[in-house]
């Protein structure tokens, strides 16, 4: 999909289309633009020039979609967030549908740096990705509880509760990802998120595995990656 410059001739009307849809679909192509420069030069790299000109407008009209930076890094992740959603789309998450999207961030180290970036950056006052970043954490504390439950009951293995347990899960998550940016070299980030899983015991619910199997992945679920 390629947008086109914002005085460019309108093309046909589809399903109603007009300005609201010419609207959505160059914002899709920014964020699509914006995905693939970010994967490829990383995120400090990656210009709203470089973007525009990928997207088939100029500067001014992707400022007219996405007024700074920050708003479209944000509008990135956003993205990022609805597409690895799709992992769950057929049924809940699980810890095996957690360790397959680690093996999926560890092929993404762009995406992965503008996350760790934005999020260490939220933390100011009066950022503006400060709202999205505190809405995320708690709707995604909230989902990976559900989800444990779901998969153990009222208390993991381990001895936690769902509640207790998924904070740690977040920092481990996002903790290895900082850890692997740094030092990729010696840090497994899909070895070490699944030896976590290990301690909190839910490979244990694996039949087809000795417990001490630490390390092993889960069993691959059709559809887990959000590509």
């Amino acid at each position: 999909m390629s947008a086109r410059d914002e005085g460019a001739a309108p093309g046909p009307r589809r399903g109603g289309g007009g300005r609201e849809f010419q609207g959505a679909e160059r914002r899709a192509a920014i964020l699509e633009a914006a995905m693939e420069l970010i994967a490829d030069r990383g995120y400090r790299r990656t210009s709203l020039a470089a973007i525009a000109e990928r997207a088939g407008l100029t500067q001014q009209g992707l400022l007219h979609h996405f007024p700074t930076k920050e708003l479209l890094l944000i509008g990135v992740l956003e993205a990022r967030d609805r597409w690895d959603a799709a992992a769950a789309a057929s049924g809940t998450w699980r810890t095996g549908t957690l360790a397959q999207l680690v093996d999926y961030n560890a092929t993404r180290p762009g995406i992965v740096q503008t996350y760790t970036v934005l999020s260490a950056d939220s933390v100011t006052e009066d950022h503006p990705a400060r709202e999205f970043f505190e809405t995320r954490f708690r709707a995604v504390r909230e989902a990976l509880a559900r989800a444990l439950r779901a998969e153990f009951g009222d208390t993991l293995p381990c001895g936690l509760t769902p509640e207790q347990a998924a904070p740690l899960l977040v920092a481990v998550m996002d903790g290895l990802q900082l850890q692997w940016l740094l030092d990729p070299e010696h840090v497994d980030m899909p070895a070490a998120f699944r030896d976590f899983l290990t301690l909190l015991g839910s490979m244990e619910k694996r039949a087809d595995e000795p417990a001490e199997g630490a390390g092993e992945g889960p069993e691959e679920k059709p559809g887990a990656g959000p590509d």
